[in-house]
């Protein structure tokens, strides 16, 4: 079962190897990166801001040089996304007023995979606020899928996963609040992973609106890696992660799977649903066990209500919500509380599924559109919906604060279908490891 792929460049620990062993340097390694990005991003537009001279410096500096045990990415070259702050390098989240505005130092994640030897040689593209499933703004422009270059690489980290699919660099991190890593590995046809909220350091992952001043990046919202397969999935989790985390993965006909793909709130388009269940069919004939109904499912709707309330709160930071009202202190108190029973009620759904699959959208990538998508409708089976609901999705995992690992599974009309692996919360690597082993079944 294949899903397009438009790169054979190795991945991070591929590239290493080959570095490591003396059969590329540092500097050719990022000057091929480079090269691929000057020929090939006029189209795509995903590396919208470029460190190439400083790369090309700190790469002539590692050559000849011996990694060490603490640089397993050493001389391997990636991008970032844009809202991550690197010294000497500006970040604007896609807004006019805060073009230009350079950070004055390192994020966390930034200094930790330049800790392990990764070569930083840009910033990727986002849309204004990272409020989109499309990756386009004023300052920067707009970025294509390169599967399709009419449409959407997903977004907010569409870059990220642009970078990543066109074959320009092997790793790449961003962020997700509402899909926007999971959403942008399902259009572009890579790897992402959601980690567990809290797991990985959001510091100088700040809004330009702070002037540089470390601010709580707040609920939901979490850092995660984009990568070609899942093994640099795994590894990067490993540089980044803050806690100690198990590892307890298990074979395929171990696990006991549960299958979302029918939710009260957004249908899936029949592109999703295909690819989707002729790999659910492909992992059953392997001997996998993969309900489809349970009792012990919670109440998806009342859930998603809660977790739209909580999102517009925590990305509008006092603003009005779409009601024109204001949230108070005790509105975000009562929406703690069912996020707690939500946590609450997967806890009891793990005790007898060691995962739950699901569509990362209701979508395929989307048509390239002028306006923000959520502001509108998109057809789903030939009738308008509000686009929207589509986060209901990305909500299953992110209002309970859990892992969720998008797998390429297959296509539809030559675009790339993902799908989520989601696990309980902090069983990040367990997750990885069940999507490798999907991913090898399916695509062997």
């Amino acid at each position: 079962m294949a899903y397009p792929t438009l790169t054979d460049e190795p991945g991070g620990i591929a590239l290493a190897a080959q570095i490591g062993s003396g059969a590329l340097s540092p500097l050719e390694a990022v000057d091929a990166a480079i090269g691929r990005i000057e020929s090939g991003d006029e189209a795509i537009n995903a590396v919208v801001i470029r460190d190439f001279d400083r790369a090309r410096d700190i790469a002539k500096a590692m050559d000849g040089m011996d990694a060490m045990p603490h640089q397993p990415l050493f001389g391997v070259p990636m991008t970032i996304k844009e809202s991550f702050a690197i010294e000497g390098l500006p970040s604007c989240w896609g807004l006019k007023e805060f073009e230009g505005q350079v950070a004055k130092a390192d994020s966390t994640v930034v200094r930790q995979l330049k800790a392990a030897g990764a070569i930083v040689i840009g910033k990727t593209n986002i849309p204004p606020n990272l409020a989109d499933w499309q990756s386009a703004n004023p300052v920067y422009g707009r970025t294509c899928n390169p599967h399709d270059h009419s449409r959407s690489p997903g977004g907010s980290s569409g870059g990220s996963a642009a970078s990543v699919a066109a074959g320009y660099v092997p790793v790449e991190y961003g962020t997700d609040i509402g899909g926007s890593v999971r959403v942008p590995a399902h259009f572009c046809g890579v790897w992402g992973h959601k980690t567990s909220w809290g797991l990985i350091s959001k510091q100088g992952h700040d809004h330009p609106a702070m002037g540089g001043v470390d601010a709580h990046d707040g609920a939901l919202s979490i850092a995660g890696p984009i990568t070609r397969n899942a093994d640099d999935l795994a590894l990067m989790l490993e540089l980044t992660a803050g806690l100690p985390l198990r590892k307890r993965a298990k074979p395929l006909d171990q696990c006991r799977f549960l299958l979302l793909i029918d939710h009260p709130v957004s249908p899936i388009d029949d592109a999703v649903r295909a690819p989707i269940e002729a790999a659910v069919e492909n992992l059953r004939n392997a001997g996998v066990t993969i309900d489809t109904a349970t009792d012990a499912l919670p109440d998806l709707e009342g859930e998603h209500a809660s977790y739209m309330r909580m999102l517009n709160v925590a990305m509008a930071r006092g603003m009005p919500g779409p009601d024109g009202q204001r949230a108070t202190a005790t509105d975000w108190f009562d929406l703690l509380d069912v996020q707690a029973r939500c946590e609450l009620s997967r806890a009891n759904l793990f005790e007898s599924y060691d995962f739950v699959l699901a569509p990362p959208a209701n979508i395929l990538a989307c048509p390239h559109r002028d306006s923000q998508l959520f502001e509108g409708q998109i057809a789903i089976n030939g009738v308008e919906r509000d686009a929207a609901e589509g986060l209901a999705w990305a909500g299953i995992a992110t209002f309970p604060n859990l892992p969720s690992t998008v797998v390429p599974v297959g296509a539809s009309d030559g675009l790339p279908c993902g799908m989520q692996v989601i696990g309980p919360r902090w069983s990040d690597f367990d997750c990885i490891a069940a999507a490798k082993a999907i991913g090898a079944r399916l695509h062997s």
